[in-house]
Order: C-alpha cells, then sequence, then structure tokens
C-alpha cells in the first residue's frame, strides 16, 4: 500500500506541473498573423502529448507496483536486470555445514527455489540428507541418472566432495558455505548430539569432556563422533582427526578457497546475509528470514574459561579454518560493499525482517517446542536442546498465510515438500507438511 500511495502522489505531482506547463504555454498570445485554427491546432497537439505524457507515467507507475506484489510469480526466465551491472545466479552450490545456522541458509534457498521455478538437487527416495557422513557421490541425488546437470540449487547435508559434485551441478555453480567460531559450535554440538556421539553420551556436561576429551572419544568409532571434534572439516570433505600439521592445513585451507566463491560467517549472519545478497545479485527479500532450528537459552551449557581454551586445541583444524576464513569474510565486505554501508543494509534487512515478523508471526518471536500449536510446523527435536518454533497468525489470507509458512518451515517437511512438487508421482518423504500447502500444490 505505501508504494502505490507514494506512486500515486507521484503521478499527482506529474499531472500538476505538466498542466500547468501546458496552461502556461497555451497563454502565450498568438504571434503576428498567425490563425485561429493554427493555435487550435497546436492546442490540440499540447493536449495529445500530455495525455500521452500521463499515461506512460500512470503505466511506469503500475508496473513498478505490479513487479513488487508478483515477485514470487516470477519464474527464473523473468529474472529482471539490476541497476548494477550484474546477472542474478540461480545456479548455486552450498555447503551445509552443522549447528552453523545453515537452516535457515536452506529455507532461504528453498525459498528462492520455489520463486523462481527452479530444480533442486533433493535427497534420493526417503532419505533427508545426501549420504551424511559418508562422501557425496551423485547417486545421492533424486533423478540423477536421468537429470544430469539441470539442477540450480543444492543445499541439503553431504560431505563435500567436488568431483562428484561437479557431475550434478552445472559449470557456471556459484559454490559457498558457512563457519562458525568452534567454541559456540561445539557447544551447541554437545547439546544437540548428545545422544548420537557415544563421545558426548558418556560425559556429565560439555566441560567434563573438554576436561579429558580422550576418555570419551575413540578413533575408531569417529563416524559417530564426527560431530565431537573438527565437525567443519569433516563436512568440508577433510580428516577430522588429521594430524595438525602447518604445510596440510595450508594446503587445505588454498584448498578450499579454489572450492568456494565464498565463505560466511555465522556468528555475523546478518552481515553475511548483506554480502550474499550482494555477491549473487539478490534482492533483498530474497535474502529475509526467520531464524531457524534455534533452541531455547535454557538448554545453553556456560562454557569455563579453560573449556574455552581447550576448544581451541581440541578442535584446532576448526580454530584454524575459522580464522582464516573470518578474516577474508571481512577483507571481502571492506572491499566490496565498505562498513558504512555495511550498517545501513543491515538496518534495512532488520527493518524488513521487523515487518514481516509482525505481518507473520503471533508471537512476533519464537517460541519452545511445547507451545508450537501447528505441529507440521514442529522442527526435528534431538538431545537436550529445545528447538524452537513459530505460531502464526490466525487472521492470515490463504495467500500471505503460504508465504507466512514457508518462512518458518523446518528443514524436513521443506525437504519434503519440495520433494512432492517435483517428483508429483513417486512416494514422498515421510514427514508431513501444512494442510494448506498439500492442497494447494498443484495450482
Amino acid at each position: 500500500m505505501l508504494e502505490l500511495e507514494a506512486h500515486s502522489e507521484l503521478r499527482e505531482g506529474i499531472n500538476k506541473r505538466s498542466l500547468g506547463a501546458d496552461l502556461q504555454k497555451r497563454s502565450f498570445p498568438a504571434r503576428g498573423s498567425m490563425k485561429t485554427h493554427g493555435r487550435a491546432s497546436r492546442s490540440i497537439k499540447n493536449l495529445l502529448f500530455v495525455n500521452l505524457f500521463l499515461g506512460l507515467a500512470f503505466l511506469l507507475g503500475f508496473f513498478h507496483a505490479s513487479s513488487r506484489n508478483h515477485l514470487f510469480q516470477r519464474s527464473s526466465t523473468e529474472l529482471l536486470p539490476s541497476p548494477t551491472p550484474c546477472q542474478a545466479k540461480t545456479n548455486i552450490m552450498f555447503l551445509k555445514t552443522h549447528k552453523t545456522a545453515s537452516s535457515t541458509i536452506l529455507n532461504i534457498l528453498f525459498r528462492f527455489t520455489e520463486r523462481y521455478k527452479l530444480t533442486a538437487a533433493l535427497p534420493a527416495d526417503q532419505q533427508f540428507h545426501l549420504g551424511y557422513p559418508e562422501r557425496f557421490v551423485a547417486n545421492f541425488v533424486e533423478d540423477f541418472q536421468t537429470q544430469g546437470q539441470n539442477y540450480n540449487i543444492m543445499c541439503n547435508h553431504l560431505r563435500f566432495n567436488p568431483t562428484e559434485v561437479h557431475k550434478v551441478m552445472a559449470e557456471n555453480t556459484f559454490y559457498f558455505s558457512i563457519l562458525r567460531n568452534p567454541i559456540a559450535l561445539l557447544e551447541s554440538s554437545y547439546v544437540y548430539y548428545k545422544n548420537v556421539a557415544p563421545a558426548f553420551s558418556k560425559s556429565k556436561d560439555v566441560n567434563e569432556y573438554l576436561a579429558s576429551p580422550l576418555k570419551y572419544y575413540h578413533k575408531e568409532d569417529y563416524k559417530r563422533n564426527i560431530y565431537s571434534k573438527n565437525n567443519m572439516w569433516f563436512d568440508f570433505g577433510y580428516d577430522n582427526n588429521a594430524e595438525d600439521n602447518d604445510n596440510y592445513v595450508q594446503s587445505v585451507l588454498d584448498e578450499t578457497e579454489q572450492n568456494f566463491h565464498l565463505i560466511l560467517i555465522a556468528d555475523y549472519f546478518d552481515e553475511s546475509m548483506i554480502l550474499l545478497k550482494h555477491t549473487l545479485c539478490w534482492d533483498l527479500d530474497d535474502v529475509i528470514y526467520f531464524k531457524l532450528n534455534s533452541r531455547s537459552n535454557e538448554t545453553v551449557q556456560a562454557l569455563t574459561a579453560e573449556s574455552k581454551e581447550r576448544v581451541k586445541k581440541w578442535c584446532s583444524l576448526d580454530w584454524k579454518l575459522y580464522l582464516h576464513f573470518n578474516q577474508s569474510f571481512w577483507r571481502r565486505i571492506e572491499e566490496t560493499i565498505g562498513l558504512e554501508e555495511l550498517e545501513k543494509e543491515v538496518n534495512g534487512l532488520r527493518m524488513r525482517q521487523k515487518e514481516l515478523m509482525e505481518t507473520c508471526l503471533l508471537d512476533q518471536e519464537a517460541v519452545v517446542k511445547a507451545h508450537i500449536k501447528d505441529k507440521a510446523l514442529l522442527p526435528f527435536q534431538s538431545g537436550s536442546a529445545n528447538i524452537l518454533g513459530y505460531n502464526l497468525r490466525p487472521d492470515l489470507d490463504n495467500e500471505t498465510l503460504k508465504k507466512c509458512q514457508k518462512m518458518v518451515m523446518p528443514e524436513l517437511q521443506y525437504t519434503s515438500y519440495l520433494y512432492s512438487l517435483q517428483y508429483p508421482h513417486k512416494k514422498r518423504k515421510p514427514i508431513n507438511f501444512p494442510k494448506l500447502w498439500s492442497s494447494s500444490q498443484k495450482t
């Protein structure tokens, strides 16, 4: 409405200026011996010109306002060129690391996939990840044998294997990932994977685990313990039990820079979204998000100062990976956006996020699992973490409801939904999604 009102005011201003100029022209006296019909002819021409100008102004305002209203219906072929000299990227591979706000990015990418009618490389059959923790192979993707490199988006969990990924994604694919401070990451992993990783389940709390990790962690059981040591290093396809050798570490850092165009930092998530927006040549609404898969503060375990230092040593490969790409992250921002502009755009993102939360959310914030009313919006729960979710306003019209649902949709439900859209004749994945989606997916 604000845009429509603004365009209405603009058109009124144009009308007044144009008509004023026309009246001024017609108030001049006739020159010399010009005949009356000459004056009438000029007046008619002036009126025709003014009407044509007003008509064009109206159409420009109408189409500009309409472009926002129909943003969610535009296909990938209708992506308009940006005012800046860049073209929106639509072939994207996101390496989804664990406990790094990556579920929120997956939601952003899935919404982008739908909005522009793209194709996602989804896990085959009843799976929700692409073979993790095994190294990725192309056959983990649904329909790869018949579809080949005709996928636009890849973002479900996998263990990176560039040779196989390149078989699935087009040559011009943009590769990016996200890292998190290993200190916060290990604490989060401990709580979330408490019942999954034997190294975690055998210890009382995270501080006890870090006081003597080798008491609980055994290399021979590394596949079940991948979350308890250098998990990001593992996700990037490397040995999380490798020796911390300077030459080896540097070779991995160099290789990662070659494999990925951009590495984001979860600790600066809003700043990361602005950098992603600029790099992909996307609109602000393409990177707007509600935080997903976060947990209640009551489940956070406080790390002692000694434990924080121990993380740096125990997860030294992750620590060096993080330090390296944290530096490159800020360097890239300074080179491409600038800190002053970054601050302005981060504020704009947060204002837009607040608007959408007021529009969509009943409580305008995330709630604990027991308070989530629509169980189809309940996120997967793991360990002792209480994973938060959202309640939507009950007074939303169907179109707004669907858009709001997609912004709060947990990872498993959204994967299931996209799979049913792309492969309607195949057996659905074993998880439900909201009824409104189910009844309207063919429209």
